[in-house]
């Protein structure tokens, strides 16, 4: 959110910084004119096929949205760079090749979170890019998106050995990161992706991702959809059906769906 007192705005972030632990951050101006410009609407998608998500077009128009914050890029790049830096607050800095922060548009509507990257992700370090993350980026298009118009993070940064899920410890420990993540993107919409985010953005066991799918939640005031991890998916192409249906009513709230 944006606001016309700039020592308001930076007492804000100072703010931020001290709750994740950091005491002293380097600060760059960034470039003049760097605010983002509000984009103009988009025409209403159409729904794609169900239980499909076949490529397709990827040039999706801009989500309609005012900017929520000064220079959301730039702070974005703070938080990786001088906050986060080269971390090894917990065991999972031993084996990773790559910090991987989060992709996309540092104001998107709408977000995804999954729990942590794997090997492909740990090698490029970028979130969701590997057969997962092709299945996501078609998802994404069938709702009339592109990769570039939302945001994807995940719960730790680091990539898990063997792809195990992220312990407690190591999940409480990159929270703070992705709930700065939050409070800089200002998502209207966070989509979990699988069991584990869920229950670490809601702090708590949930009985099955199955019961728990296509339920709404709440985070920090912003409406969580929780839908199945795209690997899921991969293994169960069934269920790509029911991902669909959530997906659809992620589209009505943004409304992206005729008559929304």
């Amino acid at each position: 959110m944006t606001s016309d007192d700039p020592r308001g705005e930076a007492a804000r972030w100072l703010r931020l910084y001290r709750d994740l632990g950091v005491e002293e951050v380097k600060v760059e101006r960034s470039a003049a004119g760097s605010r983002p410009a509000a984009r103009a609407p988009r025409p209403a998608a159409q729904p794609g096929p169900p239980a499909l998500f076949e490529p397709g077009d990827r040039t999706g128009s801009a989500l309609p949205r005012a900017p929520r914050h000064e220079d959301p890029q730039g702070a974005l790049e703070v938080l990786r760079r001088d906050v986060i830096g080269d971390c090894t607050r917990c065991r999972l800095s031993e084996n990773r090749s790559n910090v991987v922060f989060g992709v996309g548009d540092p104001a998107a509507r709408l977000m995804f979170v999954g729990e942590g990257p794997g090997a492909d992700e740990d090698r490029q370090g970028e979130p969701f890019v590997g057969r997962a993350g092709q299945l996501l980026d078609r998802i994404i298009a069938a709702m009339g998106l592109t990769r570039e118009q939302v945001y994807i993070a995940n719960i730790v940064k680091c990539r898990p050995p063997e792809n195990r899920n992220p312990r407690p410890d190591e999940a409480a420990t990159c929270l703070p990161f992705l709930r700065a993540q939050f409070e800089i993107i200002q998502p209207e919409i966070i989509v979990t992706l699988g069991k584990v985010a869920l229950e670490e953005l809601l702090g708590r066991k949930i009985p099955s991702i199955t019961r728990a799918r296509g339920e709404w939640f709440e985070y920090g005031g912003i409406p969580v959809k929780a839908t199945f991890h795209p690997a899921y998916l991969l293994r169960s192409p069934s269920a790509k059906r029911p991902v669909w249906e959530d997906m659809q009513e992620v589209m009505q709230k943004l409304g992206l769906l005729p008559g929304a």
